[in-house]
């Protein structure tokens, strides 16, 4: 059975549309690129298939270089600037999604935080949720993250 989830950039001028099979999957990464790029204590991202979002609106790219080396293109409001997706070369098919933009939000739950040694001390992480000082091994991330849990 498919789903639709839709979202926006905060002004409304993209908006977006996403075909699944099931909700997204979702981590917290606490790091410090993550705050500064949300401007919050930690990003939420919801990993899916790149061919399965539809945006409209006017979208600017933004290639990034991480301090690492890393390469993320960012996909971006034209219009507030609001990040609403990237995507990584070394990761072909798969987006991250800023799972803030979504309208509903409700219903989805972290898989994972991350970098939780970055993490504010006045955040309180959930109980049952795997929690990581760093990165977590990416096998460990993978099956984190899969569909089958």
């Amino acid at each position: 059975m498919e789903i639709s989830l839709t979202g926006s950039c905060r002004c409304g001028a993209v908006t977006y549309e996403l075909a699944l099979n099931e909700l997204p999957r979702i981590y917290c990464c606490h790091c410090l690129d993550c705050q500064k790029w949300s401007g919050s204590a930690f990003a939420e991202q919801a990993v899916i298939p790149e061919a399965s979002i539809r945006v409209t609106g006017p979208v600017v790219c933004a290639e990034v270089t991480s301090r690492q080396g890393g390469q993320s293109i960012q996909y971006i409001c034209g219009a507030c600037h609001n990040r609403i997706y990237s995507v990584n070369p070394a990761r072909p098919g798969i987006a991250l999604l800023r799972a803030g933009t979504l309208d509903d939000t409700t219903e989805l739950q972290p898989r994972l935080h991350m970098w939780i040694k970055r993490k504010q001390p006045w955040v309180t992480l959930p109980d049952g949720v795997p929690a990581f000082e760093e990165a977590p091994p990416i096998e460990e991330l993978r099956a984190l993250l899969s569909t089958n849990r």
